[in-house]
């Protein structure tokens, strides 16, 4: 059984979000009485983004923490990247409530953290050196041509 500790947890964190950000929109539909698309209410508006924004961007992250933490295995670094993401998931929320710089650091943060474990991904992928077998070699030697 193979356990990804630090990708559970930050999926884990990012579940519990996703229930904030939720419970946000709610608070506001039920104050307002608009429980069906947002009624020009400008605050339903921004927490409705707040979320669907949370939503888009955080399977991307998950997927790639994953398979990052698979090719690369647990690290120190790993961890900061997955609790960076987070509390610019957070700062992101807020900032749509009226915190300007929280939007702005959330946003950075965020296609900051999907570019590094892209390139990452694919630095596994194309900079990892490949150990080939002898028996792997005679194997493609003899393989008609």
């Amino acid at each position: 059984m193979i356990i990804l500790p630090i990708s559970l947890t930050i999926a884990a964190g990012a579940a519990l979000l996703n229930l904030w950000l939720a419970l946000r929109v709610g608070r506001v539909r039920t104050k307002e009485k608009l429980f069906i698309g947002d009624g020009g209410n400008d605050l339903l508006t921004r927490r409705m983004r707040a979320h669907s924004n949370f939503v888009e961007n955080t399977a991307f992250v998950l997927i790639l923490l994953a398979l990052v933490e698979l090719g690369f295995g647990s690290s120190i670094w790993l961890w900061g990247v997955g609790a960076l993401y987070l509390v610019g998931r957070i700062l992101h929320a807020l900032g749509m409530d009226g915190m300007m710089w929280g939007r702005m650091v959330g946003t950075i943060v965020t296609m900051l953290t999907q570019l590094g474990l892209a390139l990452t991904a694919l630095a596994i992928v194309y900079l990892t050196p490949v150990n080939i077998t002898a028996t792997e070699v005679e194997t493609v030697a003899a393989a008609p041509k």
